[in-house]
């Protein structure tokens, strides 16, 4: 649950329809989720986000909009587009194409957290090797080869473990 101190501009905040706490104008939410207030604005525009009213001249928004703009940042950055991130905030079971797109999506992720992980571990072998140099040690190039295996062996041929349509917003 958030945690919102003290009062705007010495008035009371109303309570949301929702009943979850006081709204939070659009200071409160950037200042929390580190985004700028263009940025909400934007999101508004988008139909990513919804304000639940007004707090004076303030965009107010439900404390649920925290939530969603979590959502959003962890959606972006396993990379889904924010057209991409819009149709799946509306989407509803029987939205099977939808599911495909997500089940896809979930199968490039798994491929990028095995690539990233022989990676990481890559780095964690030259963070302590004491080969003369680094990129000769035998370890560090048998494992850097692994990468380059999967790299090529994702389906596609380019190397490249993402679907290129994905990418486009």
């Amino acid at each position: 649950m958030v945690q919102v101190k003290g009062d705007i501009a010495g008035g009371r905040r109303a309570e949301p329809a929702s009943g979850q706490g006081p709204e939070l104008d659009i200071a409160e939410v950037a200042a929390q989720t580190g985004m700028a207030a263009s940025a909400l604005r934007y999101y508004e525009r988008r139909g990513l986000i919804e304000p639940s009213g007004r707090n004076g001249l303030r965009r107010a928004y439900s404390p649920d909009v925290l939530d969603r703009l979590t959502l959003i940042g962890c959606a972006q950055a396993a990379g889904f587009t924010l057209t991409q991130i819009a149709r799946f905030l509306v989407s509803t079971p029987s939205d099977t194409e939808l599911r495909k797109q997500l089940a896809v999506k979930a199968a490039t992720l798994d491929e990028d957290i095995a690539r990233l992980t022989r990676m990481r571990d890559s780095l964690r072998h030259a963070s302590t090797c004491r080969h003369t140099p680094l990129v000769e040690c035998p370890e560090f190039k048998s494992r850097i080869n692994d990468v380059r295996d999967a790299n090529a062996n994702d389906g596609d041929g380019d190397g490249d473990v993402t679907n290129d349509a994905d990418t486009a917003d």
